[in-house]
């Protein structure tokens, strides 16, 4: 597969994407073990996501800065720069959050070190563009979960340890800050419609599959695993999650779409409300911000 960089598409929308230097700080003594809400299959699906998210994290980072000296439109520039440091603190937030949950009997550096090993296979094997696609399209998997747990309560109430709701409810906010950012990259240096569809349904079956093969192993490692009732009923509880149901499918699905844009689905004041509810002059997260915000390319 041919390399080539395509001339500059269109002038990208101003965007704020701001890298934010955050830490939080977990109950180390009374941290449940099911931390959401006490539902077994939903907290082992949780505990995957947050371990494969460090070693993801990174390559997204990678396959951007792959194209960073190519793109040509400034406000891509200074967008990109937001990305990479937003990128890079939820690698490192989520790697201290998984030491917790290893210390709980998760096997979250097991998922990690494999992902880890997958995706620098990956590096060698596939054409940069081919990476820079597949960011696009796993960011897109993450822009739309991030914002069901922005718009829906019941999300957020499930997340019931603050400072783990604390912790996804600021990397939602980031993700749906940024989610266009690696898709535009990829139209300024491709814009290849049919790589971008078929590693979209690639990385769909490996997604999926992934995460749920994933929770599932983390299970036989899982005492109360071995209650069938409460797997079931938790299995069961799956039918009404807020991130399974057909709007979300409908939202994934729209990546395929000829001439699909992640600005199709206006999330500004979604993402605004959010912004002053977490950083704004009296944010709930203030408190966790180390010195000052980065402004983006800052």
């Amino acid at each position: 597969m041919n390399e080539t960089v395509s001339p500059h598409r269109k002038k990208t929308p101003v965007r704020p994407v701001r890298a934010r230097r955050i830490a939080f700080q977990y109950p180390t003594d009374d941290l449940p073990r099911h931390f959401v809400s006490g539902d077994l299959v939903m907290s082992h699906v949780m505990s995957t996501l947050s371990a494969v998210f460090p070693e993801g994290e990174d390559f997204f980072v990678r396959s951007v800065r792959n194209y960073r000296d190519q793109i040509v439109d400034p406000e891509l520039k200074k967008q990109v720069a937001g990305f990479i440091g937003q990128e890079a603190m939820h690698g490192r937030e989520h790697r201290s959050f998984n030491k917790q949950l290893s210390a709980l009997g998760y096997p979250t550096w097991i998922i990690d070190k494999f992902v880890g090993w997958g995706l620098k296979f990956g590096e060698r094997v596939l054409p940069k563009t081919v990476q820079l696609a597949i960011t696009a399209a796993l960011e897109h998997y993450t822009a739309t979960l991030a914002e069901v747990l922005l718009s829906d309560p019941k999300a957020q109430d499930m997340l019931n340890v603050d400072e783990v709701r604390s912790l996804f409810l600021w990397h939602a906010l980031e993700e749906s800050e940024h989610k266009a950012v690696a898709f535009d990259v990829y139209e300024e240096v491709s814009g290849n419609t049919f790589v971008r569809v078929m590693v979209m349904r690639a990385v769909t079956v490996g997604f999926i599959f992934g995460i749920a093969g994933a929770a599932i192993l983390s299970m036989f490692a899982d005492r109360a695993a071995l209650n069938p009732r409460r797997v079931w009923r938790s299995f069961g509880a799956l039918r009404q999650s807020p991130w399974l149901n057909g709007k979300v499918l409908r939202d994934i699905r729209a990546y395929n779409r000829r001439g699909f844009h992640p600005d199709d689905r206006d999330a500004t004041a979604l993402v605004e409300r959010w912004r002053a509810e977490l950083f704004g002059s009296d944010g709930a997260l203030v408190p966790r911000l180390e010195g000052r915000s980065l402004a983006a390319g800052g």
